[in-house]
């Protein structure tokens, strides 16, 4: 699971019939510091989240499919979570 801020969304004028009804949103992982770590990419959401929004993503396929409750579907990540608040504790 990684900590991801949603950076846009896209529409698409075909797709495959599973995706309907489900957004598809652009997302920057964010590192430790909440600071852009990494190449953007595309997660369907499950939680209504919108562009600004820090976000939990799935990105193991098996539990991004079971979201769909379809084994076969081409599914690589999802979001499952909107963050509110996040605290970090330095070790001493």
């Amino acid at each position: 699971m990684k900590i991801c801020k949603v950076v846009g969304n896209i529409t698409t004028s075909l797709q495959e019939p599973i995706y309907d009804g489900v957004k598809i949103m652009i997302v920057q992982p964010l590192g430790p510091d909440q600071k852009p770590q990494g190449e953007t990419f595309l997660s369907c959401d499950f939680v209504q989240a919108g562009p600004g929004d820090l976000v939990l993503v799935e990105t193991e396929g098996n539990a991004a499919r079971q979201l769909f409750n379809n084994q076969n579907a081409p599914v690589h990540s999802v979001i499952v979570g909107i963050v509110d608040e996040v605290r970090m504790e330095m070790k001493k």
